[in-house]
């Protein structure tokens, strides 16, 4: 008999549906089909009467992929309403139920951590701002990793946090931070995680409440969980063992923000009597991609994860392009971008990846001069990042101190500026850029260059490319986790970049070549590396090497497909997958590539 919830899916996927295991660890690389067997795996359990829907939690990163799996459980025949939440929603919904029942005041939420930030550092304005912001970002890690203003500093420096100021400094703020919030009765969002520990484990009524409630608990994307999210997830298991979790050891790329992939990679010993179970096969991306992707990872600690077996065709190896430098990186992949587009490729389903935040500026700048529309992951364009705003108004100072001033001089004084402008790295960035958009603005006006002429232009380039429409994706590789598009290009493959300088620690470079992973396996059908010989550093023309870790890769590109397993069982297993196949979401559009 058929059954629409197993009929579809591989030999791995169905073993990991119904699996009678009631603690589940499902190792899932990129293009294996997660969401999916996520989502059967609750319609199974609940059809077959292992679980309840209006007892079901499942826990995501973001309220699109909480909204994505509702819509889809859904759509699997499943009767009655789950629950499906981030962690920081799920602790505040929980503690503003606590507080009704109690006929108390909900808690109080600060939204904005810089706000609070500014004074304790000192003044205020959009330099203060951009530091405010820096350290913030350091009190989040330390939340996460669960670290007291007290051990702050210890903790710092036995990972070698690259800080925006000396550690006792951040430290200190911190810790004034800490007494700011008591005295206004505030939490901030990392709080609301803590403090729904806290209830749940001072608590009995509490705690029985919220268990009663989640009796069969799923996690997605586990290996970004954080040692704060799992106390919390534990406390809403309490001595239940009804846990399903999906993750990618490859794709842990968020230690910087305190996530701890070891729960995944000794998911055994972590929860005694747990099952883990591998997805055997990707459908993402083409063999060459896989094993371009997979080659990258090197040493990385992953675990049990093997590679996984590419089930598509053989499409076109990946390329590797060494540029003159960043200009023509910029100005070269635009042209491949246009030229795909084209061939039939869509807008939206080109992106260009980079490193730095810091890298969009110059191909927004060549996108545009060519007539491709982009879209920016935040839908912020270069000229509207907050590091970019600082600057312009550090230009408008200057030129308010010099009155008449070249622009040339300008930037000069920019490049110059040591205080704590600069201290903050993305704002170091965000300046090199900005001055290097600056000299292309300059040779354009023959002379007649001014500050108030460089932000229209700058302003101008990328408005006219930029919008909510179709277009190229401009993302950062952290930002590009979890999507994916037809034709890629991962740029700035080079020693600064990838790995960035401030990965120093054997960690921090693990965490580098993941990252590197990651945006290479966002291609489906045709992927592009590239990195410039010259790069454009503040006023200077630094002199560039290629990653190490393209050796990899390109060894792969020069070895025949790698044969793991005998042709007879990979026969037989592709029978019984397209015997069970159900037709491509996007036939005319797979076809069409197929055909190119």
């Amino acid at each position: 008999m058929s059954d629409p919830l197993l009929d579809d899916l591989d030999a791995s996927q169905r073993a990991t549906v119904c699996s009678p295991s009631r603690t589940l660890a499902i190792l899932a690389p990129a293009g294996s089909g997660k969401t999916r067997v996520l989502t059967r795996r609750i319609a199974y359990r609940v059809r077959e009467g292992h679980a309840i829907a209006q007892h079901v939690l499942a826990v995501t990163f973001t309220r699109h992929a909480a909204g994505e799996l509702v819509t889809r459980i859904g759509s699997l025949g499943v009767d009655g309403p789950v629950t499906a939440s981030t962690f920081h929603a799920l602790a505040l919904g929980q503690l503003r139920r606590r507080s009704a029942e109690r006929n108390q005041a909900p808690p109080q939420i600060l939204d904005d951590k810089a706000r609070v930030l500014e004074p304790i550092l000192g003044r205020r304005g959009a330099l203060t701002r951009a530091a405010a912001a820096a350290v913030a970002g350091e009190i989040e890690w330390a939340k996460a990793r669960m670290i007291t203003p007290a051990r702050y500093s210890l903790a710092a420096r036995a990972v070698q946090r690259r800080v925006p100021r000396p550690v006792e400094g951040v430290a200190a703020a911190f810790a004034h931070y800490e007494d700011e919030l008591r005295r206004r009765r505030m939490l901030d969002f990392d709080d609301v995680l803590s403090a729904c520990a806290d209830a749940i484990e001072r608590e009995d009524d509490f705690a029985a409440a919220v268990r009663w409630r989640f009796r069969h608990v799923f996690v997605d994307e586990f290996q970004d969980v954080t040692p704060l999210q799992l106390r919390l997830l534990r406390g809403v298991l309490g001595d239940n063992d009804d846990l399903s979790v999906v993750g990618d050891p490859a794709q842990s790329i968020y230690a910087f923000a305190g996530a701890d992939a070891s729960p995944l990679l000794e998911f055994e010993r972590a929860f005694p009597g747990g099952t883990i179970i591998a997805l055997t096969r990707t459908y993402r991306s083409t063999p060459a991609i896989v094993r371009f992707a997979e080659s990258a990872l090197h040493e990385t600690d992953t675990g049990a994860r093997a590679s996984p077996l590419p089930v598509r065709e053989e499409h076109e190896l990946p390329s590797i392009t060494a540029y003159a430098d960043d200009a023509a990186e910029a100005a070269g992949v635009a042209v491949a971008c246009r030229q795909a587009h084209l061939d039939g490729v869509p807008w939206h389903r080109i992106a260009v990846l980079f490193r730095s935040n810091a890298q969009s500026a110059r191909f927004e700048s060549a996108l545009a001069q060519r007539g491709v529309p982009f879209r920016t992951g935040d839908d912020r364009r270069f000229v509207q990042q907050a590091s970019v705003r600082v600057l312009f108004d550090r230009l408008r100072a200057h030129d308010s101190e010099h009155p008449g001033r070249s622009l040339g001089a300008l930037l000069a004084d920019l490049a110059a500026d040591t205080d704590d402008i600069v201290d903050p790295p993305d704002v170091r960035a965000h300046r090199d850029a900005l001055l290097d958009l600056g000299r292309d603005y300059q040779s354009i006006e023959h002379g007649a260059a001014t500050l108030a002429g460089f932000a229209a232009w700058i302003d101008t380039v990328t408005r006219t490319a930029a919008g909510t429409g179709p277009g190229v994706d401009l993302l950062t590789f952290h930002r590009a986790k979890g999507l994916e598009w037809g034709v890629v290009f991962v740029t700035g493959i080079e020693v600064g970049l990838v790995p960035i300088a401030g990965a120093v620690t054997p960690e921090s470079r693990s965490d580098e070549r993941r990252l590197l992973h990651v945006a290479l396996s966002r291609a489906e059908d045709s992927l592009h590396c590239s990195w410039a010989r010259v790069r454009t550093i503040g006023a200077r023309r630094v002199a560039r090497q290629p990653s190490p870790w393209l050796d990899g890769p390109q060894h792969e590109m020069d070895t025949p497909a790698w044969t793991t397993r005998a042709p007879a069982e990979h026969l037989a297993d592709l029978r019984e997958t397209l015997a069970r196949a159900t037709p491509p979401e996007r036939p005319t559009e797979r076809a069409g590539r197929l055909r190119r």
